[in-house]
């Protein structure tokens, strides 16, 4: 058997008529490559399962069904590239649908750069009466040397690949981030930085490209979803800062800059949910020091 060269991997939560719509896209992707399709359900009860499953039956690719019930996108998307077959594996959320060359362009990036450890594309919106946000349409290709602070925006799951070396080294994805309730939505932003800091370079790179359907049409939509998005932003402002020595160093470096990233509102919402986050983790820590001191 021919070994896989690149692994797509796909997380879903109940949204299962987005879902289909992905799927379709991937029926007829062409591609030499020899490539297999992850779907990771993270805990659905919307009849996503028996639409995989319907799915799997009528697709010509290697595809495997996984189930973390364990709510977060850090935990669904650990499960996926556990799973994988390949060296490179590029995530795509239930509501993109992939550029004809997608997984060539993806696959061209890691071959290009042995020491790339993680690569992120362009987004346009599939639908144009969308509200014009969560997309990347720079055609400028932005290299990310070892130990770089990697801003906000640059890396978006909607189009993300790692090397799974890179993955290996750092553990996966943080747990603590997703997009369960209580958690903060920045799982694939942290996972870059942390493995900058280990030593790997990154990029975005503007070949691979897919397209956004996020379907939010109002201004109160587009509003929610990007307040879920500052939120998570935050949470890695505060983990950055205060929890992780390795990405203290350039997240200070770049502080100047990073103020003019966002306007005083989002800012408000960034710092409380960075409080939140610090809130949660120093009693976490407290309460493991108790432990270990009472035994």
């Amino acid at each position: 058997m021919a070994p896989i060269d690149i692994t797509l991997v796909i997380v879903t939560r109940n949204r299962r008529k987005q879902l289909l719509r992905t799927f379709e896209s991937l029926k007829t992707l062409p591609t030499r490559l020899s490539w297999e399709l992850i779907v990771v359900d993270n805990g659905s009860t919307d009849g996503t399962r028996s639409a995989m499953e319907a799915f799997a039956t009528a697709f010509d690719q290697p595809l495997r069904l996984v189930s973390e019930p364990a709510p977060g996108q850090g935990n669904a998307r650990n499960a996926g590239w556990k799973s994988a077959e390949a060296q490179v594996i590029a995530y795509l959320d239930d509501d993109c649908y992939p550029a004809d060359d997608y997984l060539d362009a993806v696959v061209e990036c890691f071959a290009e750069a042995p020491n790339l450890g993680f690569v992120s594309g362009r987004i346009l919106l599939y639908d144009q009466t969308d509200f014009k946000l969560t997309i990347q349409e720079s055609l400028t290709r932005v290299s990310l040397p070892p130990h770089s602070f990697v801003r906000p925006g640059i890396i978006q799951g909607a189009n993300s690949a790692f090397r799974r070396a890179s993955l290996l080294e750092i553990g996966g994805f943080d747990p603590r981030f997703g997009a369960a309730r209580g958690q903060f939505l920045a799982e694939e932003l942290d996972a870059a930085a942390r493995i900058s800091a280990a030593g790997w370079h990154g990029a975005y790179d503007p070949r691979p490209l897919v397209y956004h359907h996020h379907g939010r049409k109002t201004y109160w939509e587009a509003w929610r979803l990007m307040r879920v998005y500052q939120r998570g932003i935050g949470g890695f402002y505060a983990k950055s800062l205060f929890f992780d020595k390795q990405l203290r160093r350039p997240f200070v470096a770049n502080f100047r800059s990073i103020r003019k990233l966002h306007s005083w509102r989002g800012w408000l919402v960034i710092l409380v949910a960075a409080v939140e986050f610090w809130m949660r983790n120093i009693s976490q820590i407290r309460s493991k020091d108790s432990a270990t001191l009472g035994q």
